[in-house]
Protein backbone atom coordinates (compact mmCIF):
# COMPACT_ATOMS: atom_id res chain seq x y z
CA UNK A 1 0.00 0.00 0.00
CA UNK A 2 1.33 3.53 -1.15
CA UNK A 3 0.94 6.46 1.06
CA UNK A 4 -0.11 10.11 0.29
CA UNK A 5 -0.53 13.47 1.59
CA UNK A 6 -3.23 15.72 1.38
CA UNK A 7 -2.67 19.28 2.04
CA UNK A 8 -5.74 20.00 4.58
CA UNK A 9 -2.74 18.91 7.02
CA UNK A 10 -1.00 21.77 6.57
CA UNK A 11 -2.84 24.38 4.25
CA UNK A 12 -3.06 26.80 6.91
CA UNK A 13 0.76 26.22 8.25
CA UNK A 14 3.04 29.69 8.55
CA UNK A 15 4.39 30.21 4.69
CA UNK A 16 2.50 27.41 3.52
CA UNK A 17 3.54 26.83 -0.43
CA UNK A 18 2.58 23.62 -2.81
CA UNK A 19 6.18 24.07 -4.09
CA UNK A 20 7.56 23.09 -0.66
CA UNK A 21 5.33 20.68 0.22
CA UNK A 22 6.02 18.27 -3.29
CA UNK A 23 9.73 18.67 -1.61
CA UNK A 24 8.89 17.85 2.04
CA UNK A 25 6.73 15.02 1.00
CA UNK A 26 9.41 13.44 -1.20
CA UNK A 27 12.02 14.05 1.51
CA UNK A 28 9.85 12.37 3.93
CA UNK A 29 8.72 9.62 1.84
CA UNK A 30 5.13 10.18 0.28
CA UNK A 31 4.50 8.37 -2.81
CA UNK A 32 1.32 11.04 -3.48
CA UNK A 33 0.16 13.78 -2.69
CA UNK A 34 -3.66 15.49 -3.04
CA UNK A 35 -2.88 19.06 -3.61
CA UNK A 36 -5.74 21.17 -2.61
CA UNK A 37 -7.25 23.94 -5.13
CA UNK A 38 -7.23 26.49 -2.61
CA UNK A 39 -3.65 26.41 -1.90
CA UNK A 40 -2.88 26.21 -5.38
CA UNK A 41 -4.97 29.20 -6.20
CA UNK A 42 -3.53 31.33 -3.25
CA UNK A 43 -0.13 30.25 -4.59
CA UNK A 44 -0.90 30.96 -8.15
CA UNK A 45 -2.30 34.16 -7.62
CA UNK A 46 0.90 35.18 -5.62
CA UNK A 47 3.09 34.72 -8.31
CA UNK A 48 5.17 31.74 -6.02
CA UNK A 49 5.47 29.95 -9.18
CA UNK A 50 3.47 28.62 -12.79
CA UNK A 51 1.63 25.29 -13.03
CA UNK A 52 4.61 24.39 -15.51
CA UNK A 53 7.46 24.59 -12.41
CA UNK A 54 4.94 22.03 -10.84
CA UNK A 55 4.64 20.00 -13.37
CA UNK A 56 8.07 19.98 -14.40
CA UNK A 57 8.45 18.75 -10.19
CA UNK A 58 6.20 15.43 -10.71
CA UNK A 59 7.99 14.90 -13.89
CA UNK A 60 11.48 14.57 -12.44
CA UNK A 61 10.61 12.90 -8.99
CA UNK A 62 9.45 10.02 -7.66
CA UNK A 63 6.28 11.75 -5.52
CA UNK A 64 3.50 11.68 -8.19
CA UNK A 65 0.16 14.10 -7.96
CA UNK A 66 -2.84 12.02 -7.18
CA UNK A 67 -5.48 13.90 -6.99
CA UNK A 68 -6.63 17.44 -7.27
CA UNK A 69 -8.83 18.38 -4.86
CA UNK A 70 -11.59 19.47 -5.53
CA UNK A 71 -13.97 21.06 -7.49
CA UNK A 72 -16.48 21.67 -4.92
CA UNK A 73 -20.70 22.36 -5.32
CA UNK A 74 -20.93 20.76 -8.56
CA UNK A 75 -24.69 19.55 -8.15
CA UNK A 76 -27.76 21.24 -7.46
CA UNK A 77 -27.58 24.57 -10.08
CA UNK A 78 -31.04 26.52 -10.18
CA UNK A 79 -30.03 28.77 -13.07
CA UNK A 80 -28.44 27.99 -16.62
CA UNK A 81 -25.55 30.30 -15.77
CA UNK A 82 -24.48 28.62 -12.29
CA UNK A 83 -24.57 24.94 -14.45
CA UNK A 84 -22.09 26.83 -17.03
CA UNK A 85 -20.10 28.02 -14.11
CA UNK A 86 -19.89 24.72 -13.49
CA UNK A 87 -18.50 23.39 -16.89
CA UNK A 88 -16.46 25.56 -17.23
CA UNK A 89 -14.45 25.13 -13.49
CA UNK A 90 -14.10 21.95 -14.73
CA UNK A 91 -12.67 22.51 -17.98
CA UNK A 92 -10.22 25.09 -16.38
CA UNK A 93 -9.09 21.68 -13.90
CA UNK A 94 -8.39 19.44 -16.55
CA UNK A 95 -6.21 22.29 -18.70
CA UNK A 96 -4.50 22.04 -15.21
CA UNK A 97 -4.17 18.13 -14.55
CA UNK A 98 -2.97 17.79 -17.59
CA UNK A 99 0.09 20.33 -17.20
CA UNK A 100 0.55 18.36 -13.72
CA UNK A 101 0.08 14.88 -14.96
CA UNK A 102 -2.71 14.42 -12.58
CA UNK A 103 -5.40 11.78 -13.35
CA UNK A 104 -8.43 12.26 -11.26
CA UNK A 105 -10.31 15.16 -9.73
CA UNK A 106 -11.87 15.34 -6.46
CA UNK A 107 -15.82 16.53 -7.16
CA UNK A 108 -17.80 18.00 -3.87
CA UNK A 109 -21.32 18.23 -3.37
CA UNK A 110 -23.35 21.45 -2.46
CA UNK A 111 -24.69 22.82 0.69
CA UNK A 112 -27.09 25.02 2.41
CA UNK A 113 -29.14 24.50 -0.49
CA UNK A 114 -32.00 27.16 -0.61
CA UNK A 115 -34.68 25.06 -2.25
CA UNK A 116 -36.29 22.13 -0.43
CA UNK A 117 -34.94 18.56 -2.41
CA UNK A 118 -35.67 15.36 -1.76
CA UNK A 119 -33.22 12.77 -1.46
CA UNK A 120 -34.64 12.04 -5.07
CA UNK A 121 -34.04 15.13 -6.87
CA UNK A 122 -30.48 15.30 -5.70
CA UNK A 123 -29.25 11.79 -6.57
CA UNK A 124 -31.12 12.65 -10.39
CA UNK A 125 -29.35 16.19 -10.48
CA UNK A 126 -25.74 14.50 -9.71
CA UNK A 127 -26.24 11.93 -11.96
CA UNK A 128 -27.05 14.28 -14.44
CA UNK A 129 -24.30 16.37 -14.39
CA UNK A 130 -21.74 13.87 -13.54
CA UNK A 131 -22.21 11.85 -16.72
CA UNK A 132 -21.74 15.49 -18.10
CA UNK A 133 -18.82 15.27 -16.15
CA UNK A 134 -17.38 12.31 -17.09
CA UNK A 135 -17.44 13.57 -21.12
CA UNK A 136 -15.43 16.02 -20.47
CA UNK A 137 -12.83 14.05 -18.76
CA UNK A 138 -12.78 10.94 -19.98
CA UNK A 139 -10.93 12.18 -23.56
CA UNK A 140 -7.76 12.54 -20.96
CA UNK A 141 -8.49 9.40 -19.09
CA UNK A 142 -8.99 11.40 -15.77
CA UNK A 143 -11.03 9.91 -13.41
CA UNK A 144 -13.71 11.98 -11.32
CA UNK A 145 -14.03 10.70 -7.31
CA UNK A 146 -17.46 11.89 -5.31
CA UNK A 147 -16.50 12.95 -1.95
CA UNK A 148 -19.85 12.89 -0.03
CA UNK A 149 -19.17 15.13 3.15
CA UNK A 150 -20.31 13.99 6.81
CA UNK A 151 -22.35 17.25 7.41
CA UNK A 152 -26.29 17.87 7.47
CA UNK A 153 -26.62 20.90 5.32
CA UNK A 154 -24.50 19.20 2.28
CA UNK A 155 -26.31 17.39 -0.14
CA UNK A 156 -24.61 14.13 -0.26
CA UNK A 157 -23.45 13.58 2.84
CA UNK A 158 -23.54 9.93 3.29
CA UNK A 159 -21.69 6.73 1.64
CA UNK A 160 -24.30 4.77 0.53
CA UNK A 161 -26.10 7.70 -1.17
CA UNK A 162 -22.75 8.98 -2.84
CA UNK A 163 -22.37 5.19 -3.92
CA UNK A 164 -26.22 4.64 -5.22
CA UNK A 165 -25.06 7.93 -7.48
CA UNK A 166 -21.97 6.49 -8.97
CA UNK A 167 -23.57 2.88 -9.79
CA UNK A 168 -26.35 4.99 -11.87
CA UNK A 169 -23.31 6.94 -13.88
CA UNK A 170 -22.04 3.77 -14.28
CA UNK A 171 -18.86 4.66 -16.11
CA UNK A 172 -15.59 3.41 -15.42
CA UNK A 173 -14.22 7.06 -14.59
CA UNK A 174 -16.51 7.88 -11.96
CA UNK A 175 -15.97 6.54 -8.15
CA UNK A 176 -15.97 7.37 -4.91
CA UNK A 177 -13.87 9.22 -2.19
CA UNK A 178 -13.96 7.27 1.41
CA UNK A 179 -13.21 9.63 4.28
CA UNK A 180 -13.19 8.04 7.54
CA UNK A 181 -14.02 10.85 9.03
CA UNK A 182 -16.73 11.68 6.82
CA UNK A 183 -18.34 8.30 6.90
CA UNK A 184 -18.54 8.31 10.99
CA UNK A 185 -19.62 11.67 11.40
CA UNK A 186 -22.92 11.51 9.67
CA UNK A 187 -23.81 7.62 10.66
CA UNK A 188 -22.71 6.22 6.83
CA UNK A 189 -23.80 2.10 7.17
CA UNK A 190 -20.88 -0.19 7.21
CA UNK A 191 -23.18 -2.79 5.46
CA UNK A 192 -23.41 -0.39 2.49
CA UNK A 193 -19.41 -0.44 2.92
CA UNK A 194 -19.14 -3.67 3.29
CA UNK A 195 -21.56 -4.75 0.13
CA UNK A 196 -19.87 -2.00 -2.41
CA UNK A 197 -17.76 -3.06 -5.06
CA UNK A 198 -14.11 -1.95 -3.74
CA UNK A 199 -12.97 -1.02 -6.94
CA UNK A 200 -15.64 1.57 -7.13
CA UNK A 201 -13.43 3.91 -4.58
CA UNK A 202 -10.89 5.40 -5.89
CA UNK A 203 -9.37 7.43 -2.53
CA UNK A 204 -9.47 6.55 0.73
CA UNK A 205 -8.67 9.16 3.33
CA UNK A 206 -7.46 8.34 6.26
CA UNK A 207 -7.75 10.35 9.83
CA UNK A 208 -8.86 9.93 13.41
CA UNK A 209 -11.70 12.12 15.20
CA UNK A 210 -13.03 12.78 18.37
CA UNK A 211 -15.69 11.26 19.53
CA UNK A 212 -18.96 13.68 18.48
CA UNK A 213 -22.25 12.89 17.90
CA UNK A 214 -23.06 12.07 14.65
CA UNK A 215 -24.78 15.20 13.14
CA UNK A 216 -23.88 17.72 15.57
CA UNK A 217 -23.49 21.11 14.54
CA UNK A 218 -19.95 21.38 15.99
CA UNK A 219 -18.88 18.49 14.77
CA UNK A 220 -16.73 20.23 11.96
CA UNK A 221 -13.32 19.00 10.34
CA UNK A 222 -11.53 20.66 13.38
CA UNK A 223 -12.59 17.40 15.33
CA UNK A 224 -10.26 15.14 13.35
CA UNK A 225 -7.21 13.69 14.65
CA UNK A 226 -4.03 11.84 13.50
CA UNK A 227 -5.21 8.26 13.77
CA UNK A 228 -4.14 6.59 16.97
CA UNK A 229 -4.03 9.87 18.90
CA UNK A 230 -5.42 9.94 22.48
CA UNK A 231 -9.59 10.38 22.00
CA UNK A 232 -9.38 8.86 18.61
CA UNK A 233 -12.68 7.18 18.25
CA UNK A 234 -12.42 5.18 15.02
CA UNK A 235 -12.22 1.55 14.10
CA UNK A 236 -9.28 1.63 12.09
CA UNK A 237 -9.08 -2.41 11.66
CA UNK A 238 -12.49 -2.22 10.37
CA UNK A 239 -12.05 0.47 7.95
CA UNK A 240 -9.39 -1.40 6.46
CA UNK A 241 -10.41 -4.87 6.96
CA UNK A 242 -13.27 -3.95 4.96
CA UNK A 243 -11.57 -2.33 2.76
CA UNK A 244 -9.20 -5.08 1.66
CA UNK A 245 -12.46 -7.41 1.92
CA UNK A 246 -14.48 -5.37 -1.27
CA UNK A 247 -11.40 -5.15 -3.09
CA UNK A 248 -10.56 -1.50 -2.52
CA UNK A 249 -7.99 -1.00 -5.62
CA UNK A 250 -6.75 2.74 -5.13
CA UNK A 251 -3.75 1.27 -4.17
CA UNK A 252 -3.12 4.77 -1.65
CA UNK A 253 -3.93 5.60 1.86
CA UNK A 254 -4.03 9.30 2.00
CA UNK A 255 -4.00 11.25 5.24
CA UNK A 256 -6.24 13.86 5.68
CA UNK A 257 -6.53 15.90 8.77
CA UNK A 258 -7.91 19.45 9.27
CA UNK A 259 -7.44 20.59 12.68
CA UNK A 260 -6.13 24.05 14.44
CA UNK A 261 -3.71 22.57 16.32
CA UNK A 262 -1.56 21.36 14.13
CA UNK A 263 -1.42 23.94 11.69
CA UNK A 264 0.42 25.63 14.60
CA UNK A 265 3.61 23.24 13.66
CA UNK A 266 5.81 24.22 10.85
CA UNK A 267 5.11 22.48 7.43
CA UNK A 268 8.07 20.44 7.71
CA UNK A 269 7.03 19.15 11.53
CA UNK A 270 3.62 18.89 10.24
CA UNK A 271 4.42 16.97 7.11
CA UNK A 272 6.87 14.87 9.06
CA UNK A 273 4.65 13.85 11.47
CA UNK A 274 1.69 13.48 8.84
CA UNK A 275 4.31 10.53 7.55
CA UNK A 276 4.71 8.71 10.61
CA UNK A 277 1.32 7.96 11.23
CA UNK A 278 0.43 7.11 8.07
CA UNK A 279 3.00 4.70 7.19
CA UNK A 280 2.73 3.27 11.00
CA UNK A 281 -1.02 2.75 10.02
CA UNK A 282 -0.29 0.95 6.68
CA UNK A 283 1.87 -1.27 8.71
CA UNK A 284 -0.08 -2.69 10.57
CA UNK A 285 -3.54 -2.28 8.88
CA UNK A 286 -3.08 -3.34 5.26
Amino acid sequence: MKIGFNEGCNRFCENHSVLEDLALCEKYGFDYIDVQSECLDRDLAAGKYTLEELGEFFRTHKLKMLSYNALVGFNMKQTQAEKDAVMAQLDEIIRRCRILDCRMVVVVPSMDLTVHATLDDIRADAVAVLREMVKKAEPYGIKLSLEFCGCPTMTINRFEDAYAIVEEVDHPLMGVTLDQYHFHAMASGWDALEKADGKKIFIWHLNGMENMPCGAAYNTDEKRLWPGEPGDCLDHKRYADTLKKIGFAGGVCTIEVFRPDYYKLSNEENIRKATQVTRAHVETYC
